[in-house]
């Protein structure tokens, strides 16, 4: 750069309060309707519920393994490579059910999302 030449300074900021935002462009190509709109919504709840449904699954799971632990005491007593029995199934007894879970997660979502398609595929107004 040469003496004496300062580059251009440029502020930038949030918006204020109250301006109004610029609003995304819209895809030339996706078209809004009300059936479509239904279908997102509809789409959007199933897998809402599904995620409820299979983390309230996992946490009673994961609730009756840690009753179990606490009704056993005498697996306390149980020592396998150094390590009480309880403990190894806290350990390695909660991975199963994670992965069991997150299997049956993708799967039911796929097909939502198969589902999904296939509706707006066969719509006409789409």
């Amino acid at each position: 750069m040469s003496e004496g030449v300062r580059p251009q300074r440029v502020r930038v900021t949030a918006p204020r309060p109250g301006e109004p935002i610029a609003a995304p462009a819209e895809h030339p190509s996706i078209e809004r309707s009300d059936t479509a709109t239904v279908y997102v919504r509809s789409l959007i709840r199933s897998q809402l519920r599904l995620a409820i449904i299979c983390a309230s699954g996992f946490i009673v799971s994961l609730g009756m393994l840690w009753a179990v632990l606490a009704a056993a005491p005498a697996l306390e007593a149980v020592v396998v490579a150094g390590a009480p029995v309880s403990w190894l199934l806290l350990a390695f007894g909660a991975y199963p059910a994670i992965l069991a879970f997150a299997v049956i997660f993708v799967v039911a979502s796929t097909r939502n999302e198969a589902g999904y398609r296939s509706l707006m595929s066969a719509d006409p107004e789409s």
